[in-house]
């Protein structure tokens, strides 16, 4: 045998043996969030995999229905699901079998962080400079001022800007204010029916559609409106606060009447409610009650690393997981509760108390 060729067998052999002693490939853990969540998740995803290198978080970001959808329709194999809305988890996860198992999505959730809703704008918006707490449905209602909206049938922040208008008509004494903004943007109307007590239902059509030339602009999630308001293809957009703040956004406070962010008037909030009129939908009667803006958390029943997402989960609720959320401006609720506390995994139940 040649030289060479001796020595490229060689080379070729102690690669073979080198091949099989390598460390094993990182655990993946796929993680679907609310859009709102992508800045804190990102830093989140750093911090963990420092301290867990045999992790790899894949974080993807839609809006908080969309999320949920992934797992029970769509079947992706998902380690986590964190959405801008904990009661969403109950009602299309708990309410929903996986037909290979037989067995709920999931059956338990923790409440970890709260949001106030607000108005994002920047100094070039359209009447920037007129705008107040006291205005803002009157200046959102000129044809001329371009707003975006999430999309209710997908996103949290969708049906929250569409109930924090039929709040603010409900204070004013302007019957008709919903309609002002809303009449005319699309091809099938979103309409409003006279609940008990005084509450309003908003009815979402199957099909919500821009019609040509609307001003209220629809997105599939509400992160997607932060580019159009950068470059100036929007004024003004219904957003989370966390979200404006970390965009460096103008911030248009909403009243606490309206910003679905204080406990002081969840009687208030729960007198909208928005149904969605999605066939698909049908089984589960989605209807939104408004409420105090809550964030929940879970893993899927059909997780494929449910031991490393309990292992995300905890780091999230420590005192380093807390840091970095504060760093990324959502801080973590004070107390976690959880709904299912019985279902909880061992591991995470010293983390929480369970929901009254």
């Amino acid at each position: 045998m040649k030289k060479s060729t001796l020595l490229f067998c060689l080379l070729a052999l102690t690669l073979t043996l080198l091949g099989g002693c390598k460390p094993p490939g990182k655990t993946p853990l796929v993680v679907f969030c609310a859009g709102s969540l992508i800045t804190p998740f990102d830093a989140l995803e750093k911090a963990f995999e420092a301290q867990y290198p045999d992790i790899d978080v894949q974080n993807e970001f839609h809006g908080s229905i969309q999320v949920i959808r992934h797992v029970t329709e769509l079947h992706e194999p998902i380690d986590v699901v964190a959405t801008a809305d904990y009661a969403l988890i109950p009602m299309l996860m708990y309410a929903v079998n996986d037909p290979d198992t037989g067995q709920p999505y999931a059956d338990w959730y923790i409440r970890f962080a709260g949001n106030r809703l607000g108005l994002a704008y920047t100094p070039q918006s359209a009447y920037a400079a007129e705008i107040t707490p006291e205005n803002w449905t009157e200046i959102l209602a000129r044809p001329d001022v371009r707003v975006g909206i999430a999309d209710p049938r997908f996103d949290a922040a969708g049906y929250r800007a569409l109930m924090a208008y039929t709040l603010a008509q409900d204070l004013s004494d302007q019957p008709t204010l919903f309609f002002d903004q809303f009449a005319g943007q699309f091809r099938y109307p979103i309409n409003l029916e006279p609940g008990a007590d005084g509450s309003t239902i908003i009815h979402v059509p199957e099909v919500l559609e821009n019609q040509p030339g609307a001003h209220v602009i629809l997105r599939g999630a509400s992160i997607q409106l932060i580019a159009l308001l950068e470059s100036g293809d929007l004024d003004y957009a219904f957003e989370y606060e966390t979200v404006i703040q970390q965009h460096n956004l103008e911030l248009l406070t909403l009243p606490d009447a309206l910003n679905l962010g204080s406990p002081d008037y969840a009687a208030e909030y729960a007198r909208a409610t928005v149904q969605l009129d999605f066939q698909r939908f049908a089984s589960v009667n989605p209807v939104f009650q408004g409420a105090p803006i809550g964030y929940g958390i879970t893993i899927p029943g059909n997780a494929p690393h449910s031991a490393a997402a309990e292992q995300y989960i905890a780091f999230l609720l420590s005192s380093e997981g807390r840091a970095v959320m504060a760093a990324a401006q959502h801080p973590l609720l004070d107390a976690p509760t959880a709904n299912g506390y019985a279902n909880l995994p061992v591991s995470l139940q010293p983390l929480v108390t369970a929901e009254p």
